[in-house]
């Protein structure tokens, strides 16, 4: 896999992992009281619902949002690291002179599979018409009576 796409790549993944964070944020966040008028609603005793809510309950909630920052750290850090492995920039004088040698060198490549596809043309001709002769010598051989 190219930079560019392991970059992209990563950007996925920290956007992933931020949308996680703030949405587990914004479920574990304990209530704030708007103004001392309000009144506060009673106090919900419902277990939860599925077994996945089971298990995020048995876990520390608390815990968390310290465990999905530090992953959404980590996912930063490895996205710097591979925008710090992206090549140089050269200016554009060098990239053209780059663009230039790499095209010549296709030329040159070009030029050889030619010269290659012409000799296996060549040669293909020359095995029909072998295969011809052979399978004409065949069927103009007489049978013995």
């Amino acid at each position: 896999m190219d930079i560019i796409s392991q970059l992209q790549e990563q950007v996925n993944t920290i956007a992933g992992l931020a949308f996680n964070t703030f949405g587990t944020l914004q479920r574990d966040a304990a209530p704030v009281r708007l103004s001392p008028d309000y009144v506060e609603p009673p106090a919900n005793g419902n277990p939860p619902a599925s077994a996945a809510e089971d298990a995020a309950a048995a876990n520390n909630p608390a815990e968390q949002p310290k465990l999905m920052s530090a992953e959404l750290v980590k996912a930063a850090k490895q996205f710097d690291l591979l925008v710090a492995a992206l090549p140089l920039g050269e200016g554009e004088e060098a990239q053209l002179k780059r663009i230039a040698e790499l095209q010549a060198e296709n030329d040159a490549v070009g030029q050889e599979l030619q010269k290659q596809l012409e000799e296996a043309e060549k040669e293909l001709k020359q095995v029909q018409e072998l295969f011809n002769q052979a399978t004409n010598n065949c069927l103009n051989s007489k049978k013995p009576d």
